[in-house]
This record gives structure tokens, C-alpha cells and sequence, in this order.
């Protein structure tokens, strides 16, 4: 069954908000897995319908929520204003930079241990992640934004990257993207000089 609301708080940065109901009551939980696509980002006032299902701890949390008819003209004009989430085109650099591993271990013969450390990184970085987003969804606390950039520097990159796409997970804000994209470029270029310092040595 649909209910009426009121979003009354909503928190960009960690994806989840809170929903009035119409008919009175405590605030419904939601995150913004449960938010329709089609309606852009959640806003503070815009009137939605919902479903309820059983949260963790016991606690109530919306589903299905969308705009109602009355906020949908609205929605889309907020819609093409806001900063839309990178397409699954991004997936685009993995291939991309597998390429350029494998020139590179064409012209320098770098060590193995680069590619291990690659895909370790990568699980590592991606089940970070995937825990992080269970964690916006409960409400518990987060993982630090610093520790996700050092694990992308570190090589987990790409999985961090799948994670953003198919998670649906810190792919939308600005300042985030942009210092992540930082750290691709900078394992890029750190991975290009260890091995040609790598051919030196050998």
C-alpha cells in the first residue's frame, strides 16, 4: 500500500533521508537506492509516496518511493540542474588501462607481482565499498572518504570504479569524483615509472 509524505531531511553526502507521513506517525527512513531514478536527487519538502518494509534494528524504512504527481514537473527541471551520475561508460578506463598493462609488460617485462596486486587492491577496495553503502543504509558510521582515496592510490582503483557504477555508490558527488579520478591518474603515472625503473634495475 502507498503512503503519503513529506521528505523533512535528506543527507547528500551519506545517500539516505527521512520521510513525514501524511497520516502522522515517526519519520520513515530511506536511502536513495529506494528513490526513483527517474526523479533525480531527493529534496527537502517534495511530497512522495512510499511503501514500508522492515528495516535492521527493527525499525521501519520506505520503498518504492517517487515523487507525486503534483512534484513531478518539478522534479524534472531539478533533474536536468543537477549533477547527473556518471554513465557506466566510466567502466570504459579498465579495459583501457589493461591495454596499457600490457604494453607495458610488453616494452619493460614488469614483475608479476604488479598484476596481484592490482586485483587484491581491487577486492579489497570493492568490498570497502559494498560495506560502506550497507552501512549509509542502517545509518551506522561511515567509512572516511580519505581511506577510500588511499585505497584507490594504492591500486584498488578499478574496483572502486565498478563499485561506484553497479552499487550505485559515490557516484554522484562532485568533490569526491574529482579527487578520486585524481588518484587514478596518479597510480597510472606511478605504475608507468616503476616499471621503466623496473626494466633499469633489471
Amino acid at each position: 500500500m502507498q503512503l503519503k509524505g513529506v521528505i523533512k531531511s535528506w543527507n547528500e553526502e551519506r545517500g539516505f533521508g527521512f520521510i513525514e507521513p501524511t497520516l502522522g506517525g515517526d519519520e520513515i527512513f530511506f536511502h536513495i537506492t529506494a528513490f526513483s531514478r527517474r526523479a533525480g536527487r531527493p529534496q527537502v519538502s517534495q511530497h512522495v509516496l512510499f511503501e514500508v518494509e522492515p528495516g535492521r534494528h527493527g525499525r521501519l524504512r520506505a520503498r518504492n518511493v517517487e515523487l507525486s504527481r503534483s512534484e513531478r514537473p518539478v522534479a524534472r527541471m531539478a533533474e536536468s540542474n543537477s549533477e547527473a551520475p556518471r554513465g557506466i561508460g566510466t567502466l570504459v578506463f579498465i579495459p583501457a588501462f589493461m591495454i596499457v598493462y600490457v604494453v607495458a609488460f610488453f616494452i619493460w617485462e614488469p614483475s608479476m607481482w604488479f598484476a596481484l596486486i592490482y586485483l587484491v587492491a581491487s577486492a579489497v577496495t570493492y568490498l570497502v565499498y559494498a560495506n560502506d553503502k550497507s552501512r549509509a543504509q542502517s545509518g551506522a558510521w561511515r567509512t572516511q572518504e580519505v581511506n577510500l582515496h588511499l585505497l584507490s592510490l594504492a591500486g584498488g582503483w578499478p574496483g572502486a570504479l565498478l563499485a561506484q557504477q553497479l552499487l550505485r555508490h559515490k557516484s554522484v558527488k562532485r568533490p569526491f569524483r574529482l579527487l578520486f579520478w585524481a588518484t587514478v591518474v596518479m597510480n597510472v603515472a606511478a605504475f608507468i615509472v616503476l616499471c621503466r625503473s623496473f626494466r633499469l634495475v633489471s
